[in-house]
């Protein structure tokens, strides 16, 4: 094997292990997210092996469902089209669907630990969401 065969082969074995180290210190955002944690089973109902939204949980503070790609709200229905991992923060584009309309979105979350998020708005330095990851319903 001549040199360049062997360096071209040395730097894909090395950018496989920077892809799959960085995965493996993503933030894990799959599960079902509530505002208020004293809430999750007031916000989301278990409906068989799917987990969804009860009838009233925008009273309650209400959350978001992650699956896979998907960021799943009671109106609207995203799927995440850019991620970028940074420690604890996580940035995200978004193409978000309502029954009336399309849009890209961008979000910019903080995962202070396994289960808390906060979501944040940049430019508005006072404006942020927390929630917290419900167990199992």
């Amino acid at each position: 094997m001549n040199s360049r065969k062997l360096f071209g082969l040395g730097g894909l074995l090395f950018a496989s292990v920077l892809v799959t180290g960085s995965r493996a210190n993503a933030v894990d955002l799959k599960g079902a997210w509530a505002s208020d944690a004293d809430n999750c089973a007031k916000v989301f109902v278990r409906k068989g092996a799917q987990i969804g939204f009860t009838d009233m949980s925008d009273v309650y503070g209400g959350g978001f469902i992650v699956e896979g790609d998907q960021i799943i709200g009671k109106f609207a229905r995203c799927r995440i089209k850019v991620r970028k991992d940074n420690g604890p923060d996580v940035n995200l584009i978004a193409a978000c669907a309502t029954d009336m309309m399309l849009s890209s979105v961008q979000f910019s979350l903080k995962a202070p630990d396994a289960d808390s998020l906060i979501r944040l708005f940049p430019g508005m330095d006072d404006m942020e969401i927390r929630y917290h990851r419900c167990p199992a319903t």
